[in-house]
């Protein structure tokens, strides 16, 4: 058993996993959720419920968040009944959700006030990379506190990179995200061109997972595409947060992102067509509807093996 008392907030496509892989670790454990259902196999398991992050906090010494927006952070960390209106001096908040850079910081200053450490760690890799605890970790924040914590973030995770002060993990994932969704409007592309150049779709999949123009995206996305179920387990809403969030780095960097730029459009378009809660990898469908042809082969699955 470890010495450290976890609250985990979030138990979402993503959340759910990494906080298996805590209690699968050994870590005492306090959960909540909107949903008290998402957390029944981890009940199940021995972790304890909460019914506020509030509560979550009082019976922990990390709470860890996960959670789909900046809003949806901000309300748990500092609303009503909140994280910091839970955690004890030298307690640590760590968020690991997606979050906007500036929103961080400023949640971060109102924890150090309290007296509250403070580490931002998005990860990245897929859920079936979280269900099998080998997800990439990214982290940012004082190395003291990330020293004290390598093992809680080990737990959930294959490698962790701490990439410097608060706000740096941030940009990272956007980057990360951002290349994502342009792989994966590309794969989407590319594979059409094999459709109908006549080529055995399976095969080209092996085909271009051997070649140069090889990707982690590639390798997972265009699986369930080629299955038709597009199930990632992750969604257009949350696609398009992401670019939106590259896109303002864009602008306060000075950097053009004209690539990212038209991706973000062909995923606001894609949204619009299929609806926020449709998987991010549905963008492939703009082009197989405009087309009239479906990219379908044998032999792969609906949902990513962990």
């Amino acid at each position: 058993m470890t010495n450290k008392r976890i609250g985990f907030i979030g138990l979402g496509n993503l959340g759910v996993h990494l906080a298996t892989s805590l209690m699968r670790a050994g870590y005492p454990l306090t959960v909540h959720d909107l949903n008290k259902s998402a957390a029944s196999a981890l009940l199940a398991g021995g972790a304890a419920w909460a019914d506020s992050p509030q509560a979550v906090a009082q019976a922990a010494d990390t709470v860890i968040t996960c959670l789909p927006s900046p809003r949806a952070v901000a309300a748990v960390v500092g609303g009503e009944h909140g994280v910091l209106g839970g955690l004890a001096h030298g307690g640590t908040w760590i968020d690991m959700s997606t979050n906007d850079r500036a929103e961080l910081l400023r949640l971060a200053a109102l924890a150090e006030a309290r007296g509250v450490h403070c580490l931002e760690c998005p990860v990245t890799g897929g859920v079936h990379k979280a269900a099998a605890g080998e997800i990439t970790v990214l982290v940012g924040g004082d190395q003291a506190v990330f020293e004290d914590h390598k093992a809680v973030l080990g737990a959930m995770g294959g490698r962790v990179f701490h990439m410097g002060a608060l706000g740096s993990a941030s940009v990272i994932k956007v980057i990360t995200n951002m290349l994502a969704f342009i792989h994966l409007v590309a794969a989407g592309e590319a594979l059409m061109l094999a459709k109908r150049g006549g080529l055995d779709l399976a095969q080209s999949f092996e085909a271009i997972k051997a070649s140069s123009g090889n990707s982690f995206v590639h390798e997972t996305e265009s699986q369930v595409i080629l299955n038709g179920s597009y199930n990632i387990g992750f969604t257009m809403d949350l696609a398009c947060k992401d670019l939106g969030f590259a896109m303002q780095l864009g602008r306060d960097f000075g950097v053009p992102l004209e690539l990212a730029g038209l991706v973000d459009q062909t995923f606001i378009r894609a949204r619009s067509q299929y609806g926020g809660g449709a998987w991010s990898s549905q963008v492939v469908k703009l082009l197989e509807d405009a087309l009239g042809t479906d990219l379908r082969a044998p032999g792969f699955p609906a949902v990513l093996a962990e």
